[in-house]
């Protein structure tokens, strides 16, 4: 194919020329002027769809001949998750990713989240499909939620484009030519490869030469060999103007994930990321977006030390940009944003509406893992600390990544800080070792080999697994019908410590049936470059649509269900989604989701935690009392600034008597077990 017909194709295929294109349509009308965009609206947000199911495409059992997108479009299956309490729907990343090259594409690398266009994937459906998708969603007042990813693309026409130096498209990502008299710097890529990542030795003699900003404050996804720096280099390369370069280019994450330069001249970056949003939006039928990776659009070099590349301005800022744009379309949009808490609470500030809870995930399973709810509750009060209001977090089980442990906030800005944590002072750095050092000895390693640690980020695993190991089940294959039993009871804690408070309450596929992680030689093939998170994202059938497949129509092996199809479950009302249906219903009833968090009390008992409420409307306050230990609790709590009345239990609907004017409650608790009581106040006594 001739050069010019190359580049028209490629020019005709990139997300950039797509999202200018589609943003003639929006000039000179009104519509976008119609709502509030400067502000966050969490709680206008979190009323939209209190609770989600988040889905991923990939391990999506259908029956055959059907797409993924057909079986989630299912009006039986909607009327399943409604009943449930489901109002949103997450569909994970279903854009075509991966990469193009030579009239070939290539396949994802990260589970979708290398786009390289606004067309649905072939693997899970139609564009048609998915505005079906949206449309029973809507029927079953329920909203899809889309992903938009602000940091990177993969390497499709966009990426390609930008290495023959065509246009603006250099501009997109944060790449840098090196002069052929410094190619001998470069590394040779290997056969078959197209870049190869830059040891830090040579990051650092480029960083001197003033050809890049250095290396970064952390390597996420560092693997010895694979990918030791956020650089890579690309081999020789012909442009439009037939002179060979060499590039060097910034990948926060995967080789094949080239990192957005939100900064540059041209904002081809803004204009190509907001296309794809308000395509997501007005095309597609989304009402919500998340916004991936968004904490990672602005680097910047410093005099000593890495690079500032984290809790940078320019991150606040783009985030502001595409937040707003999202809230003038009529969206709303969230972040999954594993950073300090600082950084957070400042991402919030007129960013995305909601935030993904990684305050709180990694230390609601610790306290399940040791039975002690202290770091817990820590950090339940750093959220209010940092004026974080908890109805603005996502509070989730399982989702698609690992169970993070990096545990950010006590890494870097308060790495020196001084905290009281068991009796006794630590740094923030201390600190942050013994609970990761205490987490992998209890949820990996001999004690359970079946969870398998992710680089250095944490462990890959699934809710039910954590709750294996935090019952001390060694081998999975012995799990029999009383192992299924506490393992569900756990779970269902778990799901009521995150949807008993106010927020966002979101449960995944996996965590809906029970699912085990896969064994690594099921997917040996997706963990050569170290990726081990692939144990835990296995094949799981929602519906019973084929009781006989081995596999996904994404190629994922079908993992092991604890608790059975969603349908199966709802015909028995001891089951995991029914008990957790009637939990919800409870929580829907009084509006825990809008309610306003007004204390974690101190407690004696180390497997007790208590968080108390006030509901909307009047309707009292409202006590959350979790045991996360194996041992009963029986304790007395004293209630500060609660009116005294009738103590009712809202699951059993049974009056337990009265709070006097003391203040003290006594709270009695099974192991494993979880209380909602509420204080009506002001009734007459018999």
């Amino acid at each position: 194919m001739p050069m010019n017909e190359t580049i028209e194709a490629l020019v005709e295929m990139s997300m950039l020329r797509q999202a200018k294109s589609a943003a003639e349509k929006y000039g000179g009308q009104g519509r976008l002027w119609q709502r509030p965009y400067a502000e966050t609206r969490p709680r206008v947000a979190s009323a939209v769809a209190p609770v989600w199911f988040t889905a991923y495409p990939a391990s999506i059992v259908t029956r055959d001949g059907n797409s993924v997108l057909s079986m989630l479009g299912e009006q039986r299956l909607w009327s399943a998750l409604s009943s449930i309490g489901v109002r949103g729907i997450h569909t994970g990343p279903m854009k075509r990713a991966g990469g193009y090259k030579d009239g070939r594409y290539s396949p994802t690398i990260d589970g979708n989240f290398d786009r390289i266009s606004f067309d649905i994937d072939p693997a899970f459906g139609t564009s048609e499909e998915y505005v079906a998708l949206s449309r029973m969603a809507a029927a079953h007042n329920a909203v899809v939620i889309d992903d938009v990813v602000p940091a990177h693309t993969g390497k499709g026409a966009d990426f390609r484009l930008a290495e023959m130096k065509y246009g603006d498209y250099p501009g997109l990502y944060h790449m840098v030519e090196i002069q052929e008299e410094d190619w001998a710097l470069l590394p040779d890529v290997p056969e078959g490869r197209d870049a190869v990542n830059l040891p830090p030795p040579i990051v650092d003699t480029l960083r001197e030469k003033g050809y890049i900003v250095g290396q970064l404050q952390r390597v996420i996804f560092f693997e010895p060999g694979v990918k030791e720096t956020d650089w890579s280099a690309t081999g020789p390369i012909v442009g439009v103007d037939g002179v060979s370069r060499r590039w060097v280019y910034l990948h926060y994450f995967k080789e094949g994930q080239p990192s957005l330069n939100w900064l540059d001249p041209s904002f081809a970056a803004q204009q190509m990321i907001t296309g794809d949003a308000l395509h997501s939006i007005d095309q597609m039928g989304a009402r919500g977006l998340r916004l991936d990776a968004n904490g990672f659009l602005g680097v910047e070099k410093r005099t000593d030390g890495p690079a500032w590349s984290e809790g940078h301005p320019l991150s606040v800022v783009g985030n502001q940009l595409l937040a707003g744009m999202i809230r003038k379309a009529g969206g709303f949009s969230f972040q999954e944003l594993n950073l300090t808490v600082d950084d957070i609470a400042v991402m919030s500030k007129g960013g995305a509406d909601l935030s993904y809870d990684f305050i709180t995930r990694p230390a609601y399973q610790h306290a399940l893992l040791t039975g002690d709810t202290e770091f817990l509750r820590m950090m339940l009060r750093t959220v209010h600390e940092y004026g974080i209001d908890p109805a603005s977090l996502i509070h989730a089980l399982q989702n698609h990544d690992e169970l993070t442990l990096e545990l950010v906030h006590f890494w870097t800005l308060h790495a020196n800080d001084i905290y009281t944590f068991q009796g006794q002072t630590w740094q923030g750095r201390t600190l942050r070792t013994h609970i990761r050092e205490t987490m992998y000895e209890k949820l990996s390693g001999p004690s359970a080999p079946y969870n398998l640690r992710f680089v250095t980020n944490g462990v890959a695993c699934t809710t039910a697994s954590v709750v294996a190991a935090a019952l001390g089940i060694s081998d999975l294959s012995t799990i029999g019908d009383e192992e299924i039993a506490a393992i569900q009871k756990a779970h269902l804690l778990l799901a009521m410590y995150n949807a008993y408070q106010p927020g966002v309450f979101a449960l995944s596929g996996w965590d809906l049936v029970g699912a085990l992680p896969l064994e690594p030689e099921q997917v040996a093939d997706f963990m050569r470059d170290g990726d081990t998170r692939w144990i835990e994202r296995g094949a799981y059938d929602l519906t019973n649509a084929a009781p006989g497949s081995r596999y996904s129509a994404g190629g994922m092996p079908r993992a092991r269900s604890l608790y059975g199809s969603l349908y199966e479950q709802l015909e028995n009302p001891d089951s995991f989604a029914s008990r957790l249906k009637r939990l919800l219903q409870v929580r829907d009833a009084y509006g825990i989701a809008a309610a306003r968090q007004t204390a974690i009390p101190d407690v004696t008992s180390p497997g007790l935690l208590v968080m108390v409420h006030e509901l909307p409307d009047g309707r009292g306050t409202q006590l959350t009392a979790l045991n996360f230990s194996l041992n009963p609790v029986e304790e007395v709590i004293e209630l500060s600034n609660v009116r005294p009345g009738p103590v009712v239990d809202m699951i059993a609907e049974t009056i337990e008597g009265d709070l006097g004017e003391d203040g003290k409650l006594k709270i009695s608790l099974d192991p494993h077990e979880g209380l909602s009581l509420r204080i009506v106040g002001a009734l007459p006594t018999l």
